[in-house]
């Protein structure tokens, strides 16, 4: 799911953030959950459907995620649209080649459905506006950069009134160092990832996010008290995704789970509510 962007990217992207006004509550407006714990539904509800598609960002609205993980890219002229892999090549018969060598008109000529069933024929790669207009009052999006300028994001973004909507994965170690890595990017929420508990401290303390993001290979109970007693949500990439392992998650009262088969974890979420 997770790649890392290149030191420079994002250096050069602080320089237009926003800054918060001392004394402001940065976290206010962070949406509430659903289920009491967070479903963020990885590449979309795409069990069955094409991921990061149209139909599966709907199928995730429908479901009563909260939020749905995008991968942003860039075209060749310069378009935005949520493609995971650098290239199409897993996505389509006949046709390859990095999603940052094809055109929009390109890339928007491939049926992405048509491997997965015959019912997903036509299936589009989708526009970075395309799913802010699919999913504005709706649900909110996790967006994981691949490849795109955070600026030009963000004149979308407020073009769609949705910063309180977005939460963005970035890689903490690139937050650090910045001087002015604390600031918000515009009103919408950075959610750095430290890597490793032993950071987990210093990422809180120069950075003060509202929201971390781990996976299950460093998630522990400990790294949840830390991140609470500091006042920031922790949400986690799932492993196997089964019931056991969700238990424990919220045995350790994590806030968020990023899963691949959301139907599945808020059929969990209310089984265990109702005992």
């Amino acid at each position: 799911m997770k790649n890392f962007i290149s030191i420079l990217f994002i250096l050069l992207n602080f320089c237009v953030l926003s800054t918060v006004a001392d004394g402001e509550n940065k976290c206010n407006g962070f949406r509430r959950a659903k289920h009491e714990t967070y479903v963020i539904a990885h590449r979309g509800a795409h069990i069955g459907i094409p991921e990061n598609s149209l139909p599966a960002y709907q199928k995730a609205i429908e479901l009563g995620c909260d939020f749905v993980e995008i991968d942003v890219r860039t075209t060749k002229d310069g378009k935005f649209v949520s493609v995971h892999n650098s290239s199409i090549d897993n996505y389509v018969n006949g046709a390859k080649g990095k999603v940052s060598d094809l055109t929009l008109t390109e890339l928007k000529s491939l049926d992405i459905g048509i491997k997965v069933g015959e019912e997903w024929a036509n299936t589009r790669i989708p526009t970075f506006e395309e799913i802010l207009t699919l999913c504005k009052g709706k649900i909110g999006i996790y967006l994981d950069l691949k490849d795109a300028p955070v600026p030009e994001l963000m004149k979308i973004i407020r073009k769609y009134n949705m910063e309180r909507d977005i939460i963005w994965y970035i890689p903490a170690q690139y937050l650090l160092k910045e001087d002015n890595a604390a600031v918000l990017f515009g009103n919408s929420f950075p959610m750095p990832d430290p890597g490793t508990e032993k950071k987990l401290e210093k990422v809180i303390e120069k950075l003060k996010p509202c929201v971390i993001a781990t996976d299950m290979s460093v998630l522990s109970q400990s790294f949840v008290e830390t991140a609470h007693n500091a006042g920031a949500k922790v949400f986690v990439d799932e492993d196997k995704g089964t019931s056991a392992e969700w238990d424990k998650i919220l045995r350790w009262k994590t806030d968020g789970i990023q899963t691949d088969d959301p139907e599945k974890l808020i059929h969990y979420l209310r089984n265990i509510k109702t005992e």
